[in-house]
């Protein structure tokens, strides 16, 4: 599939990207000792997932190794992130220079010609170490794109004190997850939260039991959630959204730990980063958000040693108990704009992106950094064997040119939905199927 700049064909035509250049009088233009002349420039990051501090280091050190130049970092909501790109990545007013993707809508945007061609910094920014299938996500005709930024592979959390008044013990099997989610339930409690349109940790049953969301035959793509394998997973899914949950049937996984530090919940599914989010109520030292004091990083070290000694986690067990489930391989690309008027400067930043400092630190938060090199910064607890353990198994969404419209559609979230409110498991996977493969072909 040839690359479409900005062409209103397919899904080009859905991003609403124009044909209009850039220009040469927009970029940066270098100064007479051959950097970049000084402007500020934009970064999108999605969500809560990089830490203030992250953020913090890379406007300090862009700005010191840029003079004169500064980093406005925009947060992004994950929820609709998709249409907001398709507008702000079509206009020179509005795009960001640099712009973090989920690594499932990298290729839509690519083909798209949304983003600029990075290629010649591949072994700059890590080469072979990069993780090779968000790489693949990145790349077009044999050019490289984009280039991952972090993986998060999900594992379960789970309350230490309400396993023991459950008398569960962790669970081997997907199967005897089931069962232990189950027996967790109460009235006033989730045995596992699993909101309706969750459709990031139910993919983990469909991949488990041999099925996929879609698949590529014959020259057009077909929906997978039909196949007699993705069916199975899915019957397992409406059982836990039938006796194993409180959560909305309505609501998506957005920040599955409120309702478990507020003891709403018994488990939840998340990259194992969420460990920073825990924040149980016996534990909270009552620490201002804005005392950076001595005694108050003291506090907020006690709260964090409780909060963890109440907070157990492993990976999703898979159909047998020498195996891990296949969950879906949450993370994200990063891409320099096409339209950046200033692509050297966002070019120096995916360089402090990518070294080794700010690597390590996305590791030392619970997030696997895109250059493998640094794994090792996630340490050797629990939370790093679980997100390893995860991460081995993981699978990405299908690497299907048009497949940020099916996320934009909010097809899998609708499919879910209906199997949470109890709808006809088969006859809502055939329906889904269809709308999967009109945004595919």
């Amino acid at each position: 599939m040839k690359i479409l700049r900005f062409a209103a064909v397919g899904v080009a035509a859905a991003l609403a990207l124009t044909a209009c250049s850039s220009g040469d009088d927009t970029s940066d233009q270098p100064s007479d000792n051959g950097t970049p002349e000084a402007a500020t420039i934009k970064l999108w990051l999605n969500g809560t997932d990089t830490p203030q501090a992250l953020r913090d280091y890379l406007t300090t050190t862009f700005e010191k190794e840029n003079p004169g130049s500064k980093l406005v970092i925009e947060e992004q909501d994950w929820s609709g992130l998709v249409p907001r790109l398709q507008t702000a990545l079509a206009s020179e007013d509005q795009t960001p220079d640099v712009v973090e993707i989920g690594n499932t809508q990298s290729p839509t945007f690519t083909y798209a010609g949304a983003f600029a061609d990075i290629t010649g910094m591949y072994d700059e920014l890590g080469g072979d170490k990069l993780l090779p299938g968000f790489v693949e996500a990145g790349k077009a005709d044999g050019k490289l794109y984009s280039v991952p930024y972090y993986s998060g592979a999900r594992a379960v959390f789970y309350n230490k004190d309400a396993f023991a008044a459950a008398g569960v013990e962790v669970p081997t099997t997907l199967a005897d997850f089931t069962t232990v989610a189950q027996k967790l339930q109460t009235d006033a409690v989730s045995g596992f939260w699993f909101p309706g349109q969750d459709w990031y940790n139910g993919a983990a049953w469909i991949y488990t039991n041999g099925g996929d969301l879609a698949t590529y035959e014959g020259g057009t793509w077909k929906g997978g959630l039909s196949s007699e394998k993705s069916l199975k997973g899915l019957e397992e899914v409406q059982t836990l959204f039938k006796t194993a949950t409180h959560a909305p049937a309505d609501s998506d996984s957005n920040e599955p730990w409120v309702p478990f530090n507020a003891g709403q919940a018994a488990m939840f599914s998340a990259p194992t980063w969420a460990r920073w989010s825990i924040d149980l109520p016996q534990c909270n030292k009552g620490v201002a958000a804005d005392d950076k004091s001595d005694a108050a990083k003291a506090l907020l070290g006690e709260q964090q040693a409780c909060n963890e000694e109440h907070t157990g986690i492993f990976p999703l067990p898979g159909l047998t108990a020498d195996k891990v489930a296949t969950g879906f391989a949450g993370g994200s690309n990063i891409a320099v704009a096409a339209k950046s008027k200033h692509p050297e400067l966002a070019k120096n930043l995916l360089r402090i992106i990518f070294s080794g400092e700010f690597q390590n630190q996305l590791g030392e938060n619970g997030l696997i950094p895109g250059n493998s090199s640094y794994a090792t910064s996630m340490g050797d607890d629990v939370y790093a064997k679980a997100a390893v353990a995860a991460a081995l198994n993981a699978k990405l969404t299908p690497a299907a040119e048009n497949w940020a419209t099916v996320e934009g559609d909010r097809i899998l979230e609708d499919f879910f939905q209906k199997v949470a409110s109890g709808a006809d498991v088969k006859q809502a996977a055939a329906d889904a199927d269809k709308l999967i493969e009109d945004a595919l072909n």
